[in-house]
């Protein structure tokens, strides 16, 4: 039986995260008070008081790890915000609960099966929390002494670190004083050393060391220094993904195998394997299954095979919260011939608790727009913001949000630091809707090659 292996800690090394300023940059979360009562403005999200309060009942659920195996549908017109809440709900959750988000037309564009998709998504939203026990030295440095040999040029060395209650030195190998030269252990560092893998982290500064604060800068931490014994057993909880553990037991490169990107289809046996074990660690005690989100958006770009896998794999009691999202009415169930309530078939739908959101008025777009404005770094008047709203109440709100952007530049342009009714007004004649591009459409479709609108009028639709 193939021996079934978890990430250690050791494996990990934190990245610098890079924002950017995208869609959704804004929100922060659901925006909802201790009551699960919806603020009217509140960590990004404005409106939907209705759909954010029974998002809030869903995530609270989540948790509290009391369901899996749900679904959840957010369906509305456009531009509604239906992403905004299922990235609220995903920034509220943290990142200790698994959120895997996809779009239903990505699993067509993957060079394996539907089915083997979906099964990756499902098991992405699965985490496993392992707990581990670990033994450390932990103390604050006190002194370090690095020798180099004159015949060889080996270096050898010790350390000596102490706690309020004790004071001990260590032999230090060349692999410890290349880490501790790396990390720039000096004097007064408070550190902690894996014993297993020899790994050093440094916590910060001993506030006996406090006095250099302005020649070390404000940017360095300062800790206590450890209480008690040197060395002491320590327990690590992380948590990783079923997806990642398949993804290390199921290549050769293992863990380098996550950065690749394709992982290609996955054996079902390892599966089955890795399962029977994580299912023994929880008996154990050494691990907590943790139900996840998984999030489609564009649901209805999934065809009668992909419906008929989830209403399979929503019974599972592996499975995660599954919330989709669409657009659509009713219209056709891709993969067949009949029609469904959002392009679904029944059967799913009667799984699915349904969260309808609606349309913006104008004051909510005045004040998403605000929250944009703010999020991009972009100064408005208050005259422009009023001609944005307008436009945003007469077109669409993904089309007045683009045009912030645009609008900073083009003022920009002029030598100007706030953007007012003139550049808004230009960028909107330079940039059109879809409505205006619709009707430039049908006045000059006759200039275009495979002229088909007078032959078949109804087949035209503008959202």
């Amino acid at each position: 039986m193939t021996t079934v292996n978890a990430p250690k800690i050791s494996e990990y090394k934190e990245a610098t995260r890079i924002e950017r300023v995208g869609a959704q940059s804004h929100i922060r979360g659901l925006g909802l008070d201790g009551d699960l009562e919806p603020r009217n403005i509140s960590q990004g999200m404005v409106g939907q008081k209705k759909a954010r309060k029974a998002a809030g009942i869903i995530l609270n659920t989540i948790r509290a790890g009391k369901i899996a195996g749900r679904s959840i549908l957010i369906a509305g017109q456009p531009g509604t915000g239906k992403t905004a809440i299922a990235m609220g709900v995903a920034k509220a959750l943290g990142n200790d609960i698994p959120f895997t988000a996809m779009a239903g037309s990505e699993i067509f564009s993957l060079q394996m099966s539907k089915t083997e998709s979906l099964t990756q998504a499902f098991r992405r939203s699965i985490g496993v929390r392992i707990k581990e026990e670990t033994e450390i030295v932990e103390g604050e440095v006190v002194e370090i002494e690095i020798d180099k040999s004159a015949t060889s040029g080996a270096k050898t060395g010790k350390i000596t670190l102490k706690t309020t209650e004790m004071e001990t030195i260590y032999d230090l190998g060349a692999k410890m004083i290349e880490s501790i030269t790396k990390e720039k252990i000096t004097s007064g560092d408070v550190i902690t050393i894996d014993k297993v893998s020899g790994r050093i982290s440094k916590l910060g500064r001993s506030f006996s060391k406090a006095s250099e604060f302005d020649a070390l800068g404000p940017q360095t931490r300062h800790v206590q220094c450890p209480e008690g014994e040197i060395e002491k057993r320590k327990e690590v909880v992380h948590t990783v993904t079923l997806h990642e553990i398949d993804v290390i037991n199921s290549r050769q490169k293992g863990f380098l195998d996550l950065f690749s990107g394709d992982t290609g289809e996955i054996d079902s046996e390892i599966r089955d394997q890795i399962d029977s074990k994580v299912a023994e660690w929880k008996e154990e005690g050494k691990a907590d299954i943790v139900p996840g989100v998984l999030f489609i958006d564009e649901v209805h770009m999934l065809d009668i095979e992909c419906f008929s896998f989830l209403n399979r794999a929503l019974e599972s009691d592996k499975a995660p919260i599954v919330i989709l999202a669409t657009n659509r009415g009713i219209t056709t169930i891709r993969g067949t011939t009949y029609k469904g309530p959002h392009g679904l078939p029944i059967d799913l739908l009667d799984r699915c608790l349904i969260i309808q959101t609606e349309p913006y008025n104008e004051a909510e777009i005045r004040s998403i727009l605000e929250i944009r404005c703010e999020e991009e770094d972009v100064e408005m008047t208050e005259e422009a913001k009023e001609v944005l709203t307008k436009i945003g109440v007469d077109t669409t709100l993904r089309y007045a949000i683009q045009l912030i952007t645009t609008a900073n530049l083009v003022a920009q342009k002029r030598k100007s630091n706030e953007v007012d009714v003139e550049d808004i007004r230009r960028v909107y004649s330079m940039f059109i809707d879809h409505v205006r591009s619709t009707q430039y459409l049908r006045d000059h479709q006759a200039e275009y090659m495979f002229d088909e609108y007078q032959k078949q009028p109804q087949k035209m639709q503008v959202e």
